[in-house]
């Protein structure tokens, strides 16, 4: 793995200098009738704690799979995640995952769905407090006024708004976006990076994220983890991302800095590593 380092990438801010979040000589293999298929091979990659973390790589390259040994849903072969120095074996409720296709049970309410995500954690607390913290957490999206609505009755962005507020009310110390913006119109992608932003300021969550989108990588992220092509797919690069914080959209793309480092991530993508049908 090489990381880039130069004038051009030095970190502004660094959030902490102790490792939070570790993921060390992981490997993912699946059995076949002849050799193993290899995923992953060899992640080492260690995420400081309130650090926001995009991945970006071709489809294909292990980038869902990585995070889904990091929410707990599947076991290395190789290697380990460790959280706080506590190895993952399973999913938790300090590991919160926000898929791209909204996973609400369209059944329930709003409010219902983010409710039932807090009672399953803490079946104990009182109902008014629980009821406080799901609400509280859809004023935190701007979405007090579609509480009682169903998932069939909400836009993709709003249903991808009840999907931030539940996972955030449980206080998760990792939250973990597989690409949660894919799905939606560019104007709404816009409008929930920036509420993101402003989420994320306030609530200094670590995160890690999947995208296919350079852009808004650049705009969210600390740093920029770039996968080589799979099988056996490795870090190939890590981008640390300078824009001070808090950032605002139109400073950033009015750098000169925001352009070279889209040039290198697009060069990195479509050159180095371009797929076979990629010209």
């Amino acid at each position: 793995m090489q990381t880039v380092n130069s004038t051009l990438l030095e970190p502004k801010s660094p959030i902490t200098s102790e490792p939070f979040l570790v993921i060390e000589n992981l490997t993912k293999a699946y059995p076949t009738s002849g050799d193993d298929y290899v995923v992953l091979d060899g992640i080492n990659l260690t995420v400081n704690e309130g650090e926001f973390v995009c991945l970006i790589g071709h489809s294909g390259c292990g980038k869902s799979t990585l995070l889904d040994m990091v929410s707990g849903f599947r076991v290395p072969t190789i290697g380990e995640v460790r959280l706080q120095n506590k190895r993952i074996t399973k999913p938790g409720p300090d590991r919160m995952v926000v898929f791209q296709n909204y996973s609400l049970l369209p059944w329930l309410t709003a409010f219902e769905n983010i409710y039932l995500g807090i009672h399953s954690v803490w079946p104990d607390k009182p109902k008014a407090e629980k009821e406080k913290i799901a609400n509280d957490h859809l004023a935190l999206v701007g979405l007090t006024e579609a509480a009682h609505k169903k998932p069939g009755q909400l836009s993709g962005g709003m249903k991808q708004r009840v999907c931030i507020a539940r996972a955030l009310a449980l206080r998760p110390q990792v939250l973990i976006l597989d690409e949660p913006f894919g799905a939606l119109d560019p104007i709404t992608r816009e409008e929930l990076q920036e509420e993101l932003l402003k989420i994320w300021t306030e609530y200094r969550v670590t995160v890690l994220m999947i995208t296919h989108d350079i852009d808004e990588a650049l705009l969210l992220s600390d740093r920029l983890v770039m996968m080589t092509n799979g099988p056996a797919a490795k870090i190939g690069e890590v981008l640390t991302i300078p824009f001070p914080r808090p950032r605002n959209r139109t400073l950033v793309m009015e750098d000169p800095k925001y352009y070279e480092l889209r040039n290198y991530a697009l060069d990195f993508l479509y050159h180095r590593f371009a797929h076979d049908d990629v010209g």
